[in-house]
């Protein structure tokens, strides 16, 4: 079906062409593709999958609406002494059931927590409900050594409202904010990454960025070979009508989707210049994370889009690319979305990803 449908874009019979690739072009690709199809696909794709939840759950509707309001109610009469406003109390209990026997319909599954790219392909040898739960993708937290690494591949990717110079109104900032959380709120050492791999000579070039990433980041592990979550922060591209925004705890909050490369092309098979061991260690991570967002903030997460390349997650069972937001999103949308990613991340690396009703 999702074949079919990229058949109605132009960019499909250029995605088509390109199913091989040579390891430079991989991060032009990603722009272009995210830019151009995403935009327009995701659109319709995420917008129907939200209005099934909503109808599948009107029975919460109003319970929901009170919890919402309570909890907006207090986060406005808080702010912190930057002038933003406090974090809100997390929900303490899920808002909506998942059980493990949907989950365990492929196509309840593949339908309402994926969105597969025509250059690749799955089947339920990949996409199962035990391959995705039974993974342990817990830790053990250590205050005493670094255990996260976030860094930007794109690190120039910037927002509606940023202002020109200022690193902080980029994703980078978004970063920051996301390791304050996770370093003072869920006490984890984090390491943040703020290198710029998509400039060459003064100018926004990303054809190679994802070279010049991988040669950081597996510096910075080796170095600290403690850490065990990897993520690559990103925002991402869409039409300019577009804004991909919800509310969180009475806060406007941006939307955010998980991205996998499967090293797998649905033409030509596996992408053996791309190995990637653990590429179902990966996607149970990404879709324990998913899970998670699905059952305690509906409609926050866009899901998770599978690409046929690999995106550097190679270097680690825990890495994660998180699109947060997109260039028509405020940067307090998309650094108020870190609120609820960071608890979810959380729960995940603390066991409660593999977790059904």
């Amino acid at each position: 079906m999702v074949d079919k449908l990229f058949h109605q874009f132009p960019v499909y019979g250029y995605m088509k062409n390109q199913a091989v690739y040579a390891p430079t072009i991989e991060d032009e690709y990603t722009y272009d593709k995210i830019v151009e199809a995403n935009a327009k696909y995701l659109r319709e794709q995420v917008e129907d999958e939200n209005q099934l939840a909503q109808e599948k759950h009107t029975g919460q509707e109003g319970q929901n609406q009170e919890k919402s309001s309570q909890e907006k109610s207090s986060s406005e009469n808080k702010e912190s002494s930057s002038g933003q406003a406090e974090r809100a109390s997390a929900p303490v209990e899920p808002q909506i059931e998942i059980t493990r026997e949907q989950l365990e319909n492929y196509d309840y599954l593949l339908g309402n927590f994926f969105i597969v790219d025509s250059t690749t392909a799955v089947d339920a040898s990949r996409i199962n409900a035990s391959g995705l739960l039974d993974v342990d993708m817990s830790i053990e937290k250590n205050q005493e050594v670094p255990q996260i690494l976030i860094y930007h591949t794109h690190s120039q990717e910037g927002f509606a409202d940023s202002r020109e110079g200022n690193p902080q109104d980029t994703v980078a900032g978004v970063g920051d904010y996301l390791t304050e959380l996770l370093t003072d709120q869920y006490g984890y050492q984090v390491i943040h990454n703020t290198d710029t791999f998509d400039v060459v000579n003064g100018q926004i070039d990303r054809n190679s960025a994802y070279d010049y990433s991988l040669a950081v980041v597996e510096q910075i592990l080796q170095e600290n070979p403690s850490i065990e979550v990897v993520i690559d922060l990103h925002r991402d591209g869409v039409a300019e009508d577009r804004r991909l925004v919800t509310e969180v705890n009475g806060k406007p909050t941006a939307n955010f989707m998980f991205f996998n490369g499967l090293s797998y092309s649905a033409l030509n098979g596996e992408v053996t210049y791309l190995p990637n061991p653990y590429v179902q260690e990966n996607l149970a991570f990404s879709f324990q994370l998913n899970l998670e967002a699905a059952r305690y903030y509906p409609g926050l997460s866009r899901n998770i889009y599978l690409s046929s390349l690999r995106y550097n997650l190679h270097v680690r069972p825990r890495a994660i690319l998180l699109e947060a937001g997109a260039q028509t999103n405020t940067v307090q949308e998309v650094k108020n979305a870190m609120e609820p990613f960071a608890q979810i991340l959380d729960q995940v690396l603390q066991g409660s990803g593999k977790d059904a009703d």
